[in-house]
């Protein structure tokens, strides 16, 4: 039988690792979601000297070395001493999450990593945010440049957070001398995750606002981490967009799916959205709506440039999508549940209006009471 490969007998079992001459890297948010397979990416890198994991509790990489707490903890200072590079991947931006809550987690937090990495000598930051920052707008040029102006708008869900995380991050250079901030952007993220625009994918019908033109770019998390893993080498600085090559239009979107749409006037699709919202009935305000309305497709010209490509298609990231959501149903951004979601599957969009005209009588009722 053949011996395990090189970089997997080195992840399991540290001491049998040659001695490397690359940077120490402390990961953030290490326990789970893309900061867990980041750490063990870094991990198994013969290219990488030491993991310093970090989070509120310990992870399953176990040739990562842990320092559990709250990245809000100026403690963090000292467990940073010996890394030449964070990345910070500690950011709650769970649709469920209390969005008083969930903002002030995600500042504090970026800000004490910045000021602890200062103090602790660190010398480069990989910030993580997404192209959302860019703003969904009619006139968006096709692709945006990596440096065109950040036009988003505090109205969707975290796209506030990570607007203040990218003014953190060029603020970071002047209040920290020496200290040089990376910020990478991802495209609709896919992979084990759960957003707004992955639950687009979940409605029985595609919800597609009249006269709007949708343009859709994905990211899988093996790309992101492999474009991390790319700014953590400091083979690239700078503020990347990350994400699949060129994008598909709606109807292309449409036709790989095989669902189809339901066409709403504007003032109908995000007047109810605002309404459902303010009642607490979905957890996605208005302001979502947008990035499936107007395009917020960006150019990856920089990593491209650096010598970095992703591995994956536009096409095989939303076969991928359309599996992990298989099953499940959403009705105005709403999850419904398994009962619910049995008879969309058997009644496809009939029950999906119904389900609509259900939620809309129960905000009549609602304002009603008020």
């Amino acid at each position: 039988m053949s011996s395990p490969d090189p970089q997997v007998r080195a992840a399991r079992n540290p001491s049998s690792r040659p001695a490397v001459r690359g940077p120490v890297v402390a990961v953030t948010g290490a326990a789970s979601g893309i900061g867990a397979l980041l750490t063990e990416r870094l991990a198994a890198s013969d290219e990488i000297k030491q993991v310093l994991a970090i989070d509120e509790r310990r992870g399953e990489c176990t040739s990562a070395t842990w320092h559990v707490l709250d990245v809000r903890d100026p403690a963090i200072a000292e467990k940073l001493r010996g890394a030449d590079v964070v990345v910070h991947l500690a950011l709650d931006l769970d649709l469920e999450s209390d969005p008083a809550a969930r903002t002030a987690y995600n500042v504090r937090g970026t800000q004490t990593v910045l000021t602890a990495a200062a103090a602790a000598g660190v010398h480069r930051v990989v910030l993580c945010t997404s192209t959302m920052v860019y703003g969904a707008l009619e006139d968006n040029e096709l692709p945006l440049a990596e440096d065109a102006e950040l036009r988003a708008t505090a109205e969707a869900t975290g796209v506030g957070d990570l607007l203040e995380v990218e003014r953190l991050a060029r603020r970071a250079p002047r209040a920290h001398p020496g200290l040089n901030v990376t910020v990478v952007r991802p495209a609709v993220l896919v992979g084990g995750t759960d957003t707004a625009l992955t639950r687009y994918f979940e409605s029985p019908r595609l919800l597609v606002v009249a006269g709007s033109r949708p343009a859709w770019q994905f990211c899988h998390v093996d790309d992101l981490c492999s474009a991390l893993e790319h700014a953590a080498l400091e083979k690239v600085d700078g503020e990347l967009a990350v994400g699949c090559d060129g994008w598909l239009e709606q109807e292309e979107v449409e036709e790989l799916s095989g669902i189809r749409r339901m066409e709403l006037p504007s003032a109908v699709a995000l007047g109810a959205a605002a309404r459902l919202h303010r009642i607490g009935l979905t957890p996605s305000p208005a302001g979502d709506l947008a990035y499936t309305m107007y395009p917020w497709v960006v150019s990856g010209s920089r990593l491209h440039d650096s010598g970095w490509r992703p591995q994956w298609t536009n096409e095989e990231v939303l076969a991928e999508l359309l599996e992990e959501v298989a099953g499940r149903r959403t009705v105005a951004g709403r999850r419904l549940g398994r009962k619910d979601a049995t008879a969309a599957g058997a009644a496809g969009a009939t029950v999906a209006l119904l389900g609509t005209a259900a939620v809309v009588r129960r905000v009549r009722k609602a304002r009603r009471r008020i």
